[in-house]
């Protein structure tokens, strides 16, 4: 059975002070209502952020610490940037790869992305990696080649071993913070391309274990249903994952 997983992607969201508040009032809310290990919670939260958040999900164990991005080099003079290796050092397990945001606000390519994959998984963290389109790509009908190719370009170069580390995210651009959501069968059918595509290069025992993630406005209105698809193993989520209620009620959703 595949892992199930809910991503919280705060963005660039809260102060200290608030996003202690919010990751204990979910951590508590986790250890009251969520029964069972089956579905992993990540927080990805700011870089500022790291480690007072980890403090309060360290001993929980259906709770990780998440990234929401990394540098491509292990150190060196690039100023402002976080490498993989500062992040395992505070307890991150997951980070965010290839948002959309990354890709649309700072150029990030496939190429970019592919030495980014490599150096999280050099340093023992599981990159969420995410793709997918816009709505003129899709309209245009060029939105499963695109969005395979992104999976071609920045992860076929890996081992079955390594593939087996990362977690994909697909999130249509067009659905993301603007409220529209992809249907369960639009999301569906995305899900299962990718999923094909995988199996055609690693085989399909590799690709029945990948967890592919949605990551388009989902919220606990439209959560249960999309989880339900066959082929969707949890959620990416962004602008619910900073109300406690909302987030929790995500994750149980399964």
């Amino acid at each position: 059975m595949r892992q199930q997983i809910v991503a919280g992607n705060w963005k660039m969201n809260k102060t200290r002070d608030e996003a202690l508040a919010l990751a204990s009032e979910i951590a508590h809310m986790m250890r009251d209502e969520v029964r069972g290990g089956s579905v992993q919670t990540v927080l990805c939260v700011p870089f500022v952020h790291l480690t007072g958040v980890g403090k309060l999900v360290e001993n929980q164990p259906n709770l990780a610490l998440g990234a929401q991005n990394c540098h491509q080099k292990a150190s060196g003079a690039f100023t402002g940037e976080i490498s993989a290796a500062m992040l395992q050092s505070v307890g991150v397990q997951y980070v965010i790869l290839g948002h959309s945001e990354r890709r649309q606000y700072f150029g990030e390519s496939n190429e970019l992305l592919r030495d980014k994959t490599d150096a999280a998984l050099a340093h023992g963290l599981r990159p969420i990696f995410c793709c997918g389109e816009s709505l003129e790509q899709r309209e245009a009908g060029v939105h499963f080649e695109l969005v395979c190719g992104q999976l071609t370009e920045s992860l076929f170069h890996l081992t079955p071993e390594q593939f087996g580390q990362v977690v994909i995210a697909y999130e249509p651009i067009w659905a993301i913070g603007t409220g529209r959501t992809a249907t369960s069968a639009q999301a569906q059918e995305m899900h299962a391309r990718l999923r094909s595509h995988i199996a055609n290069h690693y085989g399909a025992a590799v690709a029945d274990a990948t967890a592919i993630l949605y990551g388009g406005s989902a919220n606990p209105g439209n959560a249960r249903e999309l989880f339900s698809q066959p082929d969707v193993d949890g959620g990416l989520i962004g602008g619910a994952s900073l109300k406690s209620r909302d987030f929790v009620d995500i994750v149980k959703s399964f």
